[in-house]
Parts: C-alpha cells; structure tokens; sequence
C-alpha cells in the first residue's frame, strides 16, 4: 500500500508540473495517474528501501566517482601508469531485478572499471588495469547496493566451500 501510495503522489506531482497546476486537466490526469501507478506496479514490482542505507552510500558514491576520474585521468596523461586492459566476470550476490541493474550502472564509479555486459547471473566489467583488485572493491560496492535494498546477499561459491 506505501508502494501504491508514493507512486500515486509522484505520478500527480508530474501531472501537476506536465499541467503547470491547471485544476482543468485532472479529469483526464486521475485516470492517466492512476493507470501509470498499476502499469508502474507491474513493471517494477515493489522492493523495500533503507534510508540509512541510501545515507550511508551517498558519501561512498562522492567519493568512488572523483578517485575513479582521477585514476582515469591520470592514466591518460602519465603514459607511465599501467594499463592493462581486461574483461572480468563477477558473480552476483545480489537478487535478481532493480539492484543488479542499479549495480550494472553503479560499477563505472570504481576507479577505471566499466560495465559492459549484464546476463542473468554475471556482470561482465571492462578494467583498465588488470593487476588490481577489482573483486574487493565490487564485493563492496554490492555491499553498499543490498544496504540500500535492506536485502541480504546469497552466499557466493567460494562462501560455501
């Protein structure tokens, strides 16, 4: 019901802006309203959210997208810096939907790593310098993602074993 309830004050609020608050267009705006909130529903079903979590990221991302454009930039002018290009695999942790998607476009925030290919259960990251530790740092990343979906991670292989 919170779900229905947000995405129907959200989708009024766009009525509203679309409209520049004219009263005469909501005869044609609930229903418009209405129905993108159950289209919305269907196609992004509801998924629980940590404020903390979301808090607790934000300093994270800051910081993560000005060391990655640093190391990018540093690379490209420092001919000495190593690169070593290569395409690595990780395994998610996280459930299927919203946050492997939202971590598909969080990766590029990591110093000189890009997502190039999202299948259903691996995310294919381009890295410029293959003699980092790029698990780590996704392993973290993925952390901080399922804090922000208040979700627990699946246990991974190597966790079983």
């Amino acid at each position: 019901m919170r779900t229905w309830s947000l995405r129907v004050v959200l989708f009024s609020l766009i009525w509203w802006i679309l409209t520049d608050g004219a009263m005469d267009s909501w005869p044609v705006g609930v229903p418009v309203v209405l129905l993108a909130t159950f289209v919305s529903v269907i196609l992004m079903p509801p998924l629980s959210w940590s404020l903390r979590g979301i808090f607790r990221f934000i300093p994270y991302f800051l910081w993560y997208s000005i060391r990655g454009g640093a190391d990018v930039a540093g690379r490209a002018i420092h001919p000495q810096l190593p690169i070593s290009p290569r395409l690595f695999d990780y395994r998610f942790r996280l459930p299927p939907g919203l946050p492997r998607i939202f971590m598909a476009n969080s990766v590029s925030l990591l110093p000189g790593t890009l997502s190039v290919e999202l299948d259903e259960e691996i995310l294919r990251v381009h890295v410029l310098d293959e003699t980092r530790v790029i698990v780590e740092e996704l392993n973290m990343l993925e952390i901080r993602l399922a804090d922000i979906f208040a979700l627990e991670l699946a246990a991974t292989i190597s966790d079983e074993e």
